[in-house]
């Protein structure tokens, strides 16, 4: 009878601390090295994944590490299997095994001693420094061979994205066969229905739309037709889908991601967007016609019930939020390219589930300027190392040419919109109107004028100044100054009275966050100048369904009295040159010529503004500081809690201390975010108060500080005026 081995990984223990179950470490290596080769088999790096699966616990061979198992002091248990993986030359397998609990470390220099850098752990071993675990060689006989990509010696960017994607198979690996160790049994993961079904109920969704009545719906057949031949003729690479505003571009690209998953082997589709504000609204499109198994809705807001312990499907939810194991995931920019840069396991266990994907980024033309060099290298590399599709959908595409020429020379992008739609004068359902100057007085009164009417400017305090000055019938405010749950409810009724078959008054004044995506038909629309992109979005607002003729239904461009917030300036500054230049304010060529002076205007230099790009040519793999410095929301911004509707049973909650992850998502649907010297406004007004423990993180308790018509005030109780 074969004697079990004495060197244990995990104990499973029962609330009296009695053992249940033991696993051996040989048997936590062998397992989670499968698991890893399984997950690197699909950017082939199988043998490599089973070697790093196979080293990363071996440092688990050591009388300390069997003392912790049973309460001991803590031991370092990575060291070692980076150790040896450096010995053989293997750095990535050496960083991803260091980090698989802490996180990827920078690499540091040479020279460091008694660091967390991954030389200064080296150089900890090298010394002698670590516990004795030279046991594992009893059981391990042989390690798996591995070759290395050659890009990883040529390229140092995209040497550390296969070391970020190599990590993930690890970390994730790790903690599945960890996961179903300490249950005792696999848990509810994974599931969902095939490409091949989602395919079948995406056609079933479809077939009621022909044959198309009237122009407009045969134009938008024609770009699903094209999206869906397209997907099953073309090979994986990069991809753009410029459909005009009102065209279908949602299910259209949709199509396109099934049949190209389809006809090439790809495992799932993932949904990028870019804010949270617009992105239920797509989830719920998708819900509706793939089911609500197969779609997974991740980013800050959602919120996943575990209180029923028989609801297996939110169980499921929950789990594939870790490692998005699911056909369909919908999510944010934020959440997706902040995963792509980050160092921590929890972050970076998703990553694998990106290779052998179809890619939407819907908005295409919001990728954040600061960031846009690194966003694009990330992309390039998916679609040129990992089997990915990348899919840059908007109806104004933001003139990446040049940028993705130098990161994905060999794979220009391809367009998948019929040629000639976006010209095609069904599309053209308003009419352009330029004023210059108006007074906020005679916006208001021209606002006045309209029965429907949809004002757009740049700034939150222009906003509430405006909305004071206009008739408060049937008149609305949206801004960020609201939080999300109170503009999902203005929304809603706004939605109402412009119900063609009942219409009422509605007169709204916003910011730009109804410009992108917000399904919304008015007759007339303001706009304040602005980027040539956010004119032409807010465009999309006025007339969506073609109800009524273009020329009467006008967008009317003005310049307010008052300076653009500086933030606004190049890209105004852009705008106006591509509106004075051309004609045509809304074709390919305006368009194109706005991206071009925008980031002339900006510089070289604002596209990769932390520098990231120059750490990863260093070649020292700064692995924690990217992480530090990549945040596409920069955080000197302050969370207020407001407590309203619900929002008053949870902000109790919290006060009371029930703290928990599924609190401050729910809280995220009742809170505001404000920069500091509005924060700090308020708090000397005595408008709110700090949340214990909780960085930049206040509770409103003055309840005339936020308006059911407005939200959040700009102007603190001592009367000092916030202007943002």
């Amino acid at each position: 009878m074969e004697t079990k081995s004495k060197w244990l990984a995990h104990l499973a223990v029962d609330e009296k601390g009695n053992v249940l179950r033991e696993q051996t470490v040989l048997e936590h290596l062998n397992g989670t090295a499968e698991r890893c080769a399984a997950f690197a088999a699909a950017f082939d790096a199988e043998d490599e994944g089973r070697k790093v699966g196979m080293l990363h616990d071996i440092g688990k061979y050591t009388d300390a590490f069997q003392k912790r198992l049973q309460g001991g002091a803590i031991v370092d248990h990575a060291t070692a299997g980076a150790f040896e993986a450096a010995k053989t030359n293997d750095i990535p397998a050496a960083f991803c095994i260091s980090g698989h609990h802490g996180g990827l470390p920078d690499g540091g220099g040479r020279a460091d001693i008694d660091k967390s850098t991954l030389h200064g752990r080296l150089n900890k071993a090298k010394k002698g420094m670590l516990e004795l675990y030279g046991a594992w060689r009893d059981e391990i006989a042989v390690l798996p061979k591995a070759e290395l990509p050659s890009y990883c010696a040529r390229d140092k960017q995209k040497a550390a994205f296969f070391i970020r994607m190599l990590y993930s198979c690890l970390v994730d690996a790790d903690y599945l066969d960890t996961e179903q160790f300490m249950q005792g049994q696999e848990p509810p993961r994974g599931g969902g229905s095939t490409i091949d079904e989602l395919n079948q109920r995406l056609d079933a969704y479809t077939s009621g739309w022909f044959p198309p009545e009237g122009e407009l719906n045969t134009c938008r057949c024609d770009i699903l037709r094209q999206c869906e031949r397209r997907g099953t003729e073309e090979k994986p690479g990069l991809f753009t889908l410029t459909v005009p505003t009102g065209g279908g571009k949602t299910v259209a690209s949709l199509a396109f991601a099934l049949r190209h998953a389809r006809a090439n082997g790809l495992r799932r589709m993932i949904y990028v967007i870019p804010y949270t504000s617009i992105i239920e609204q797509t989830a719920d499109v998708f819900r509706k016609i793939l089911g609500e198994e197969n779609v997974l809705e991740h980013h800050s807001g959602v919120l996943f019930d575990m209180d029923d312990e028989a609801n297996e499907k939110n169980v499921r939810l929950m789990y594939a939020s870790e490692n998005w194991d699911m056909p369909v995931i919908v999510t944010t920019a934020v959440q997706f390219f902040e995963s792509v840069y980050a160092c921590k396991p929890s972050r970076c266990r998703k990553l694998h589930n990106l290779a052998q994907s179809v890619i939407v980024f819907d908005e295409a033309q919001m990728l954040p300027l600061p960031y846009l060099q690194p966003c694009v290298s990330a992309i390039s590399q998916l679609v040129a190392q990992y089997h990915v599709s990348a899919v840059l959908c908007t109806a104004t595409q933001p003139a990446l040419e040049p940028l993705f020429a130098r990161f994905l020379p060999d794979r220009p992008a391809l367009e998948l919109c019929p040629a000639g739609m976006y010209e095609n004068p069904v599309f053209r359902r308003v009419a352009f109107e330029t004023v210059g100057q108006l007074t906020w007085d005679a916006l208001a009164e021209q606002l006045g004028q309209h029965r429907q009417v949809l004002c757009i400017v740049n700034s939150r305090k222009n906003a509430q100044r405006v909305y004071e000055q206009i008739d408060p019938e049937g008149a609305f405010h949206l801004s960020t100054l609201m939080y999300p749950a109170h503009r999902r409810a203005v929304l809603k009724e706004i939605r109402r009275r412009l119900d063609p078959k009942h219409p009422q008054v509605c007169r709204v004044v916003s910011t730009s966050l109804i410009e992108a995506g917000v399904d919304v038909d008015f007759p007339f629309v303001y706009r304040e100048t602005a980027g040539l992109d956010s004119v032409l979005q807010a465009a999309g607002r006025c007339n969506r369904e073609g109800r009524r003729a273009a020329e009467e239904s006008i967008v009317t461009i003005f310049r307010p009295e008052t300076v653009p917030p500086v933030l606004f300036a190049a890209s105004v500054a852009a705008g106006e040159i591509a509106m004075e230049e051309n004609e045509d304010i809304a074709g390919k060529a305006a368009i194109a010529q706005y991206f071009r002076e925008w980031r002339d205007l900006k510089g070289e230099k604002e596209q990769d503004k932390k520098e990231i790009l120059t750490l990863l040519d260093t070649g020292a793999f700064p692995f924690q500081t990217i992480a530090e410095r990549f945040h596409l929301i920069e955080t000197d911004t302050c969370t207020i809690y407001i407590p309203r509707g619900k929002g008053r049973e949870l902000t109790e909650q919290l006060k009371s201390g029930e703290w928990s992850a599924n609190l401050f998502r729910e809280l995220g649907q009742y809170s505001v975010s404000v920069y500091q010297n509005h924060a700090q406004a308020l708090y000397d007004a005595g408008d709110i108060e700090p949340v214990e423990q909780l960085k930049d993180t206040y509770m409103l308790t003055n309840p005339d500080a936020y308006s059911e018509e407005t939200g959040l005030s700009m102007r603190a109780e001592s009367g000092r005026a916030i202007f943002l």
